[in-house]
């Protein structure tokens, strides 16, 4: 499994971005898929996940902000990001897991000016 991601970078505080996480195939039926980031000096902390039959799970720093989603069409997940915020600004990885195999995209940053 290989994964791309995309579409980070400056915004204001408030303003909105979104993430696509490009699959090398068809894993969404498979594979659990989630976003996680990480600021500098901090460890990597999951932001959202859904998982194989399409539930989500937000990490209460985001609920309300952040949406999840997946396009099998596309084998593409994205992270729609809005009212961001400076705590907002870290390196973004999408994630697929499936049992105890786990594999990462290369990371996108994203930074919130304030």
């Amino acid at each position: 499994v290989q994964l791309q991601a995309s579409g980070g970078g400056l915004v204001q505080a408030g303003g909105s971005l979104r993430l696509s996480c490009a699959a090398s195939g068809s894993i969404f039926s498979r594979y659990v898929m989630g976003w996680y980031r990480q600021a500098p000096g901090k460890q990597r902390e999951l932001v959202a996940m859904v998982v194989t039959g399409g539930s989500t799970h937000y990490a209460d720093s985001v609920k309300g902000r952040f949406t999840i989603s997946r396009d099998s069409a596309k084998n593409t997940m994205y992270l729609q990001m809005g009212s961001l915020e400076p705590g907002d600004t870290a390196v973004y990885y999408c994630n697929a897991k499936l049992g105890v195999s786990a594999y990462w995209g290369q990371g996108t940053q994203v930074t919130v000016s304030s």
